[in-house]
C-alpha cells in the first residue's frame, strides 16, 4: 500500500550531473512501535512524537533537514500506526518541502528488509539515495557525506557519532587514585548514527527481511566497500529513543536558541 502527498515547488533537475554525487532522494524509516518511548507512542508512531517546545513531530524536522540538503523525494516506511503518520502527511501537504510517498509493511521486514521495500518506490531506482532511521534528529551536510562517500568509491556509507555517556565518569591514575569525575563525557566509541548514503547498486544487495548491518554491512567491510563517515566536530546528533531522550533534546534545544 502506498500514498504519495507532493509538496508545491517544482522539482529540481535530478537528472543533472550534481545527482549523480548528492542525492536528491531519500527513504525514512518510520515502521518501528517505539516501546521505550510509551506512553507517548501508545497512539502514534515514534517519528510523530513531538519534541517538547517546537510543535512538529521528529519526521518533520528530517524532512525539512533532507530538503534543505537538496532532496526532493522521500519514501516514508511505515508499520505501526501508519495511518496517524500518513493523515499527518496528507494535512501536511501544502507545506512539505518536497514529495513524500509513504509504504506500509504488512508485516515486519526488519531494517535492511524495510530498507529495500521502500527502496522499491524510490522515483530514480539508478541514482544513489540517502536513508536515515524515523527516530533520529540531527543536523549536519548530508552534500558533504555524499562527497565522501563518492571519493572512496563506496556502495554504502554511514554516519558515525560519539554520544555522551549518560553517566558521570571517574578518572584514576595508575595507582587508582581518583584524578577527576567528569560528567557524561564523549564515548571513546564512535556508533552508527543511523543515517546513511547509498550507491544505487546497494538496494540488490539488501535481505528480504533481516537487518543490513548483520548481512549487507559485513560482507561489504570484508570487501572495503563500506565507508565510515564521522560527524563533523559540533554536529548536532540526537537518537529520540526514551523520555528521557526526549527530554534532552527540548534542553538542548532550548539552549541553542538562547545563544
Amino acid at each position: 500500500m502506498t500514498g504519495q502527498h507532493s509538496a508545491g515547488s517544482d522539482e529540481n533537475n535530478g537528472n543533472g550531473r550534481n545527482s549523480a554525487v548528492h542525492p536528491t532522494q531519500a527513504v525514512v524509516l518510520a515502521g518501528g512501535q517505539g516501546s521505550r518511548l510509551r506512553p507517548y507512542t501508545d497512539d502514534r508512531p515514534k517519528p510523530m512524537v513531538e519534541i517538547p517546545g517546537t510543535g512538529t513531530p521528529i519526521i518533520g524536522h528530517q524532512l525539512a533537514w533532507l530538503a534543505a540538503e537538496g532532496v526532493t523525494d522521500a519514501v516514508v516506511s511505515c508499520g505501526h500506526l501508519a495511518e496517524v503518520l500518513q493523515d499527518w502527511l496528507a494535512a501536511a501537504a501544502d507545506q512539505l518541502p518536497l514529495r513524500v510517498t509513504t509504504v506500509i509493511e504488512k508485516e515486519p521486514l526488519g531494517r535492511g528488509g524495510g530498507l529495500k521495500f521502500a527502496a522499491a518506490s524510490l522515483p530514480r531506482p539508478d541514482r544513489p539515495w540517502y536513508a536515515t532511521n524515523g527516530d533520529v534528529w540531527t543536523r549536519f551536510s548530508l552534500r558533504e557525506m555524499a562527497e565522501f562517500h563518492q571519493e572512496r568509491g563506496a556502495l554504502a556509507t554511514l554516519a558515525l557519532a560519539r554520544p555522551r555517556i549518560p553517566w558521570g565518569a571517574v578518572e584514576t591514575d595508575e595507582f587508582g587514585h581518583v584524578l577527576d569525575f567528569i560528567e557524561s563525557p564523549p564515548s571513546p566509541y564512535l556508533i552508527n548514527a543511523g543515517v546513511y548514503v547509498f550507491s544505487a547498486a546497494f538496494a540488490d544487495l539488501l535481505p528480504e527481511r533481516g537487518d543490513h548491518e548483520r548481512a549487507t554491512f559485513p560482507r561489504l567491510a570484508r570487501e572495503r566497500r563500506l565507508a565510515g563517515f564521522p560527524l563533523p566536530q559540533g554536529a548536532y546528533w540526537r537518537a529520540i529513543d526514551t523520555a528521557k531522550d526526549l527530554s534532552e533534546a527540548a534542553k538542548e534545544l532550548e539552549a541553542s536558541q538562547a545563544h
